[in-house]
């Protein structure tokens, strides 16, 4: 299993830390992993899933 940092993150989905945090309010994202007091990181499987079911969906 590999977690994925804010920069990796940001890199694959290219969406801004805001809109990520909006979306994963709204249960519309990935759920971050608290890794510590100050970090944390996204499960990397779960994130690839979330953007090919996008891929799937794409007319």
């Amino acid at each position: 299993m590999r977690i994925l940092s804010k920069k990796a993150l940001k890199e694959l989905v290219l969406y801004s830390p805001q809109h990520i945090a909006r979306l994963e309010k709204a249960g519309l994202f990935p759920k971050r992993v608290q890794l510590g007091s100050n970090r944390v990181g996204w499960v990397e499987q779960e994130v690839l899933d979330w953007l090919e079911e996008r891929l799937n969906n794409r007319e």
